[in-house]
C-alpha cells in the first residue's frame, strides 16, 4: 500500500526499516523522521506521518511480542536489587579512609 504519495514510499518499505532498526537496538524509541532518514527522503507535505507513526507502533508491537521471553525467564527487578544489595553491603565506598572524612 503507498502511504507517501510525495515519496512513491509503501507501507513494505517502512515495515523493512522499522524491522532493520528494532534488530540493530530493541530498545531505541523509532520515529518517522529516523524512518525517513534511512530512506534518504524527507516528509516534505508530512500528510503520510500519522500512518507512518500507526505502522511504526504495529510493527514495534509485533517485534516484541514475538521476542518476548516466557514469564520464568524474566529476571524481577526487585529480586536483583535485593541480591546486589546483599553483596554490595561490606564494600567500602569511598577510597579514602574514614580518619579524613569531612564531619
Amino acid at each position: 500500500m503507498l502511504v507517501c504519495q510525495c515519496n512513491m514510499i509503501t507501507s513494505k518499505e517502512i515495515e523493512d526499516i522499522v524491522l532493520d532498526l528494532l534488530k540493530a537496538d530493541p530498545w531505541q524509541l523509532v520515529v518517522p523522521a529516523k524512518v525517513y532518514n534511512e530512506l534518504n527522503r524527507r516528509a516534505k507535505c508530512s500528510g503520510c506521518v500519522p500512518n507512518v507513526v500507526d505502522i511504526i507502533v504495529r510493527v514495534t508491537e509485533n517485534y516484541h511480542s514475538q521476542q518476548a521471553h516466557p514469564p520464568a525467564d524474566l529476571i524481577h527487578i526487585q529480586t536483583g536489587l535485593e541480591k546486589l544489595k546483599k553483596q554490595q553491603s561490606g564494600v567500602r565506598r569511598e577510597r579514602r579512609s574514614t580518619s579524613h572524612r569531612a564531619a
